[in-house]
């Protein structure tokens, strides 16, 4: 697939999700008996979590929950990277409190006209969602103090450009808190060329070591993983989907267990130098 019609097929399938009315990564989980609350208490949110934001903001598309390991403080200015509803965005608003900013930043107008509903029948004064692409992020160099992103980065087509972005954003001493998808081994070419897996951030995913490369190489320092689990495909793609996808490929059991393990929810943390402050992006 072109760059071009890898955003619209992501567009569309996101659009999808907030008129369906969420869960699951990309593609909603109606019918399985899961609801957006379970898939995210079921990710590492607490029902205090869920009680804490305006009703819609969860989708139940996350592979993590970053809020909980950014170590967010009073004052604070937060950037979500594909901020969707804005779930994580409202966890953050509590924490940095009046005197601090949270921003969102998504590419889906169904998602930002959800958002801003849910900021504005909470009377969140201290969030803001902008329409734009984590590749070319609408905020100015050297302004934020902490980057979230939420099983988001996998469905970029150039993860390089959006650590360079978030490198650029960042304060000196500015810190990243990502959960993603990553792959422990390759998929089989078929599956990586599959629009649906791509969308339920499953195809777009990098090898575990190039997607921790491509931060070190934007420029940050003290990568760390800081968790790390299988995440089940049947949370990422809804169950008569997922079997008609692999279905196609007649897949052996063996093969298909495999490529269950191999795909994996990370969360990932790290650091910009506190000596840098030209906005390079790691370019220099």
């Amino acid at each position: 697939m072109k760059e071009e019609d890898i955003h619209k097929q992501v567009r569309n399938a996101y659009g999808q999700v907030v008129r369906q009315g969420g869960c699951g990564c990309g593609t909603g989980c109606c019918g399985t008996g899961r609801t957006a609350e379970s898939v995210s208490l079921g990710i590492g949110y607490s029902e205090e979590d869920l009680e804490r934001v305006p009703e819609g903001a969860n989708l139940g598309l996350g592979c993590g929950n970053p809020v909980a390991l950014a170590s967010l403080r009073e004052g604070d200015v937060v950037l979500d990277l594909g901020s969707g509803a804005g779930f994580d965005c409202f966890l953050a608003s509590e924490r940095v409190g009046p005197a601090g900013r949270v921003i969102g930043v998504d590419m889906t107008p169904e998602m930002l006209d959800k958002a801003r509903e849910n900021a504005k029948k909470s009377g969140r004064a201290n969030v803001e969602f902008r329409l734009g692409e984590i590749e070319h992020l609408p905020v100015a160099d050297n302004s934020v103090d902490v980057i979230l992103s939420n099983c988001v980065i996998n469905l970029s087509t150039d993860k390089p450009q959006v650590f360079a972005e978030a490198f650029r954003v960042l304060r000196p001493g500015g810190r990243l808190m990502v959960s993603d998808i990553v792959l422990t081994a390759p998929l089989p070419a078929p599956l990586r060329d599959s629009a649906l897996l791509y969308s339920s951030c499953v195809a777009g995913a990098l090898a575990k070591e190039e997607y921790l490369g491509s931060i070190a190489g934007a420029g940050f320092t003290e990568v760390m993983v800081q968790g790390e689990t299988v995440f089940p495909l049947d949370l990422i793609v809804s169950e008569p989907e997922l079997a008609g996808v692999l279905g196609e490929f007649s897949l052996g059991e063996d093969e298909r267990a495999s490529i269950s393990k191999s795909i994996v929810s990370i969360r990932v943390g790290a650091r910009k130098p506190a000596g840098c402050t030209c906005g390079c992006g790691g370019t220099r």
